[in-house]
């Protein structure tokens, strides 16, 4: 059995220190808009979920997998590392999974604000509105976004009356983009998956239920591909529908630039202990 190095140690066991007390102390959902990672103009954002959603889980199985994957692919990456090193790599693929996740809602909320601008909604107004909590259980409701305008539009002088209804959608789809919460290391994990690939093209991997080698520098190239793909199209292959496909790739991504410019500039020949 594959010795387990000190950063991934640490790491496994902070995530299930995590997952259980917010689990014992019983509210997940107190937590979670604390810890979670919310959209910049959500008003649950808080500037250090950047760091934190890294370490909250949606579920027990979620919380597997992704441990199962660090301990894995992670633990061979440390050893080639060393401690520091790893944990600077495994930090910086979950903050480019971050800053991807963002871009891309950036540039998808940026039609719908210029939409509602030229309706004659002010920015600010947009921000209040895009912060109400809509959510119901595990679904956005817009009769709650119809009850909870109306309070905020007389506040401005403006009533439900003078929104049309492509205004009204695109509010709706604002509020939905921008308060969804993401948790979870699988950007951070996707980029130790990524720098593995690198270090180790040969060596041979298979999936749970498909039990065939595959070489690294395929199957790891592969599993992107497969995000990529729901990502785009909505189409799930593994993983639940909820899954933040774009912040995989973003951490994907990191990894490579990063080991390539390591590469580049010899500097993966090093460890940093």
């Amino acid at each position: 059995m594959m010795r387990i190095t000190p950063a991934v140690k640490h790491l496994l066991i902070l995530n299930v220190i995590i997952f259980v007390g917010t689990a014992f102390l019983g509210n997940k959902y107190f937590f979670d808009g604390i810890l979670a990672l919310y959209y910049p103009m959500s008003g649950a954002f808080e500037f250090w979920q950047i760091g934190t959603h890294m370490f909250m889980h949606g579920n027990l199985t979620h919380l597997f997998f992704n441990m199962f994957a660090l301990w894995m692919f992670g633990t061979a990456v440390e050893q080639q590392f060393g401690l520091r090193k790893f944990l600077i790599f495994y930090l910086s693929c979950g903050l480019g999974a971050v800053s991807l996740t963002f871009l891309v809602y950036f540039i998808q909320i940026y039609p719908l604000i210029g939409a509602l601008e030229s309706n004659g909604f002010s920015y600010d107004l947009i921000q209040d509105l895009t912060a109400l909590n809509i959510l119901e259980g595990n679904m956005f409701k817009g009769e709650l976004l119809a009850n909870k305008m109306q309070v905020v539009l007389e506040s401005n002088g403006m009533s439900l009356s003078q929104v049309d209804n492509t205004s009204f959608k695109a509010l709706f789809d604002l509020n939905v983009k921008s308060n969804g919460a993401m948790v979870g290391a699988s950007g951070a994990i996707m980029g130790i998956l990524v720098a593995f690939g690198m270090l180790n093209p040969n060596a041979e991997l298979m999936l749970i239920f498909l039990p065939i080698p595959i070489k690294a520098k395929y199957f790891i190239p592969g599993i992107i591909v497969l995000d990529l793909i729901s990502a785009t199209t909505a189409v799930s292959f593994f993983s639940p529908s909820n899954t933040a496909y774009i912040a995989h790739i973003g951490g994907a991504v990191t990894g490579f630039l990063i080991m390539y410019f390591w590469k580049k500039n010899q500097f993966n020949k090093y460890r940093w202990n």
